[in-house]
């Protein structure tokens, strides 16, 4: 059965045998997320890859960075042609020598990327002409927690509550456990379901990826450019 947030905290509470005097629901969300959270970074999943695209244009070396970005995964160019260019990653202390070299301010085919702060990225060289860019990045994964968008995935549930519940519980358990500073019986024991029911989720992720790994998410929005005249 599918969780919704409130059946999820009924079952951390009667699995530990605790209230809710003592697993309070703002409690209970901390430790939910950070159940997400670790499952999350422990096995790398197709399901929060999405592609962002937009257009660069002549002489504006900036690219806003999408709100809900967790980690990159590419940054492609393409001319009107037809032609794909993959820009590498560098680093802004890179970009700033790069762009204090002189001549360097000539535009060309960008090659590099970097973060310029928490809205921009900077590309080098700056466009010569109008590129189509595609981003392909991990977004920040839904939480089971989250009662405010639409549809809110506290009652429509996530792919964690809705496909592996047991991962889910498991890892919420071990959270419980540990917060209560339980019996050590009990956190050993659903720490090893944890282990078991998360190397079943990574072997079915890798089997996905295996059957379609050409279609690692969808477009979802479109990328802004900061206006040519700044800096």
């Amino acid at each position: 059965m599918a969780y919704t947030l409130t059946n999820l905290q009924d079952d951390i509470r009667n699995f530990t045998e605790v209230s809710s005097s003592v697993l309070s629901s703002s409690v209970l969300n901390t430790l939910i997320k950070n159940a997400e959270n670790k499952i999350y970074r422990a096995i790398d999943t197709d399901q929060n890859v999405f592609y962002a695209t937009s257009n660069a244009i002549v002489g504006n070396r900036y690219v806003t960075i999408p709100s809900d970005l967790r980690a990159i995964r590419y940054v492609q160019f393409k001319d009107s042609a037809g032609n794909q260019f993959y820009l590498e990653q560098r680093d802004t202390s890179f970009m700033a020598e790069y762009y204090s070299t002189p001549g360097t301010q000539a535009v060309d085919i960008p090659k590099y990327y970097a973060n310029w702060d928490e809205t921009f990225w900077v590309v080098a060289p700056t466009p010569d002409k109008t590129y189509e860019i595609t981003l392909a990045y991990d977004k920040e994964p839904e939480t089971i927690t989250d009662t405010t968008s639409t549809p809110p995935p506290a009652t429509n549930g996530t792919y964690l509550s809705n496909k592996y519940q047991d991962l889910l519980l498991y890892a919420c358990l071990v959270n419980a456990y540990g917060y209560l500073k339980g019996p050590q019986d009990m956190l050993q024991y659903y720490q090893a379901q944890y282990n078991e029911a998360l190397e079943s989720y990574a072997i079915e992720q890798i089997g996905i990826r295996r059957r379609d790994e050409y279609q690692d998410g969808e477009v979802r929005a479109q990328l802004n450019v900061k206006p040519p005249s700044s800096n």
